[in-house]
């Protein structure tokens, strides 16, 4: 009788979907379906290459290039979207500064790397070091340091005029407008447009600035309709080179972004109805994860991750099929060799940027305190306070660990250090599996794949 239950109970969460995962849609479905999708990585996903001169058509091809990859590692299995990290903006600004685009480039593949070795040891160990490692006490505080840590780059965007770096009312003036278009969308937009408040952000606040006269469509004109991205290939473009301080800057933060990846997958499994920490296995999801990160070291793009937009978009539609994703990956390709797209993306004002940005890191850092308020994290606790508390101002105030001229490790990338080394010297641990079952929804036993 059991089983006859569990039969049911699992059909019934399947038979809710309009497309199951494995389902392959009609064309005109298939090419509505995936643009919903795009759409809604959209403007997160050419934010980050803005802030971090990157090139946004190369970030276009690298989220669609990792994307396919991830679905490959999955077997199809996981209907998820790969788009640009935001968690990655600090550190590739820090790590420019060290050796260019280049230094940023050879950073993303090490922090790749990581996401291979986690994804290893998960497979043979499961998740319980990991606990031990990064429990949310770590990880909320690191995640508002993420935001925090970027909200002097989003009001410096926002107010001054990009030009003489002074401070301007008129380039405020569109930022605010920004903001309020994409908070009242966000507040009050309901169905598939409630989901991409961002993209009609951006969208406002473009043509408000266009209409005060701060867009240059010049470049726009002059573009070519099919042009490839500025492309940079390890050996071909540049020559890489291995730096402790990029190894340092940037590995740290992937511990980061695989518990973020970690929290994305539970949610995607409640919304699908499927345990996908068990199948295709949570090593899969991560090596996945990881690859594309390496894939857009190798084009230079930014780092991927997986996005809770997209989960979002999933939840709405009920279609979950990985053919609707991996075309909206297929056409992210598409438009990263579109001259006209990426020269576009290109003059969007910086206030407009800075508008959005203002919203986006907030958000950040609000998502870490909901860890810490989900998990039940107990600030009565004078381990946790410390924990949370140096992570906080190491972070935020932006500490350094000089070692030699050429080797250090600064602001979030020696906060999580900081806080990992904290919370396994400090006494009182929790050692009892509760906290892991709390974070992660495992088991003492913890199946690893």
């Amino acid at each position: 009788m059991g089983k006859n239950k569990n039969e049911n109970t699992n059909q019934q969460d399947t038979t809710q979907a309009v497309l199951d995962v494995r389902d392959v849609p009609k064309l005109h479905q298939w090419i509505t379906l995936s643009l919903q999708h795009l759409f809604a990585m959209f403007g997160a996903t050419v934010l980050v290459p803005f802030l971090v001169k990157l090139d946004p058509g190369v970030a276009l091809v690298s989220s669609g290039l990792a994307t396919l990859a991830y679905l490959l590692v999955t077997k199809g299995q996981i209907p998820a979207y790969l788009g640009s990290s935001f968690a990655f903006i600090s550190p590739i600004i820090a790590v420019k500064t060290l050796g260019g685009p280049e230094a940023a480039m050879v950073g993303s593949f090490l922090a790749g790397l990581v996401y291979g070795a986690v994804a290893l040891i998960i497979k043979t160990s499961g998740l319980k070091w990991l606990m031990r490692i990064m429990p949310p006490v770590v990880v909320g505080p690191v995640i508002i340091v993420i935001g925090l840590g970027l909200a002097n780059t989003a009001v410096k965007m926002a107010m001054n005029n990009p030009h003489t770096n002074e401070y301007s009312l008129s380039y405020f003036t569109v930022a605010l407008f920004t903001l309020a278009v994409t908070i009242v969308c966000s507040m009050y937009l309901k169905g598939i447009f409630g989901i991409i408040p961002i993209l009609i952000g951006i969208i406002a606040g473009y043509l408000f600035a266009l209409s005060r006269g701060m867009v240059d469509l010049s470049k726009v004109k002059q573009a070519s309709l099919i042009d490839a991205p500025d492309f940079m290939f390890p050996f071909v473009s540049y020559t890489p080179h291995f730096s402790w301080s990029i190894a340092l800057i940037m590995m740290p933060v992937a511990t980061v972004t695989i518990a973020e990846h970690i929290g994305h997958q539970l949610v995607l499994s409640k919304v699908v109805g499927r345990n996908f920490l068990e199948k295709p296995g949570l090593h899969r999801s991560i090596l996945g994860d990881g690859i594309g990160v390496m894939i857009g070291s190798f084009i230079g793009g930014p780092p991927v991750t997986t996005y809770g937009e997209n989960i979002g978009v999933l939840a709405i539609t009920r279609v979950f099929s990985v053919f609707v994703i991996g075309g909206a990956a297929v056409t992210a390709i598409c438009f990263g060799f579109s001259g006209k797209v990426t020269a576009l993306i290109s003059s969007v004002p910086t206030p407009v940027m800075g508008g959005v940005s203002i919203l986006l890191f907030g958000i950040i850092a609000s998502s870490g305190l909901r860890m810490l308020i989900d998990n039940q994290i107990d600030f009565g606790n004078k381990r946790n306070l410390i924990i949370a508390s140096v992570i906080l101002v190491t972070g935020i105030g932006g500490a350094v660990l000089q070692f030699t001229e050429t080797m250090q490790v600064a602001g979030m990338a020696l906060a999580t250090l900081i806080g990992v080394f904290l919370n396994l010297i400090l006494p009182g641990r929790d050692e009892d599996s509760e906290l892991l079952n709390k974070m992660f929804g495992v088991s003492e036993k913890d199946p690893a794949a």
